[in-house]
């Protein structure tokens, strides 16, 4: 019995410490946020420079946005080929980099051509998408999937290539067969950098759409962001900007904690 209650109290004591941590962090994060909006409205008011205006007038011109309509309608035709780049890259990208971390064939035909996509300038290719995809939907896809889709496969091929392979060789001294190794313990074990993956993909996805929309068509989010810079309506440009970063930044916290729920229970506390 008082080894139960000595349990029991360190195990509130434990829980206790993870949400003091998290709270701390919370406040660090809460501070930094302010931080960084007190130095804007500063600077904004100096003026440092007349296209840098103060972050009240940018908050208000997002309320005026979002009241009138005009934000929502621009995030919903920015994310008709976000979502349609980021599936294709997601089926495509980690079916490749699966195949590609468990054969090497694959890996030597497939490998080279994903990297040079990785390195590749996207901003100097992006132009060259109009004179085969047009100025539509297609050509801002195909720029979304020529930034997401190197990072997803490349990220699971390393994942597959990387993992642990004692429990391989566990897997197989039970005579385990080839399927079973890759369904019960390759896939698996490789799953948590997959998604991690995944989440970089997204990142960079956000990335092509606005460059797509800035150098294809003026559509969407990208044509707010132009058009409010050719007015000099730099208050509505930057809240059209820190829009697309939060948002952002929410994607990819939201899938950060689906990945520490599924593949990293250690790391459950602290989300």
């Amino acid at each position: 019995m008082a080894a139960r209650t000595a349990r029991a109290a360190h195990a509130g004591v434990g829980a206790a410490g993870r949400r003091l941590r998290k709270d701390g962090t919370l406040a660090w994060q809460a501070a930094s946020v302010l931080a960084v909006m007190l130095a804007w409205e500063i600077a904004g008011r100096i003026p440092i420079n007349y296209a840098f205006p103060p972050f009240l007038a940018v908050l208000r011109a997002f309320v005026e946005m979002v009241l009138d309509g005009s934000l929502v309608r621009a995030f919903l035709v920015t994310l008709v080929p976000l979502v349609l780049g980021v599936l294709f890259s997601t089926v495509v990208g980690v079916g490749a980099g699966v195949l590609m971390g468990l054969r090497r064939g694959v890996e030597w035909v497939a490998a080279p051509v994903f990297i040079v996509l990785q390195a590749a300038p996207v901003a100097a290719i992006i132009p060259l998408v109009t004179f085969v995809y047009g100025i539509g939907l297609a050509a801002k896809t195909v720029a979304v999937i020529l930034l997401a889709l190197p990072v997803i496969a490349l990220n699971a091929y390393k994942a597959v290539r990387n993992v642990n392979p004692s429990l391989v060789a566990m897997c197989r001294s039970f005579l385990g067969t080839r399927r079973q190794t890759v369904q019960k313990v390759i896939l698996p074990d490789a799953s948590p950098v997959i998604f991690a993956g995944l989440r970089l993909g997204v990142g960079a996805g956000f990335v092509g759409v606005i460059l797509a929309e800035l150098l294809i068509t003026p559509t969407g989010v990208g044509d707010l962001i132009t058009y409010h810079r050719s007015v000099a309506n730099y208050a509505e440009m930057y809240a059209t900007i820190l829009t697309i970063v939060v948002v952002s930044a929410l994607c990819l916290n939201g899938l950060q904690r689906i990945e520490a729920r599924l593949f990293r229970p250690e790391r459950r506390e602290g989300t």
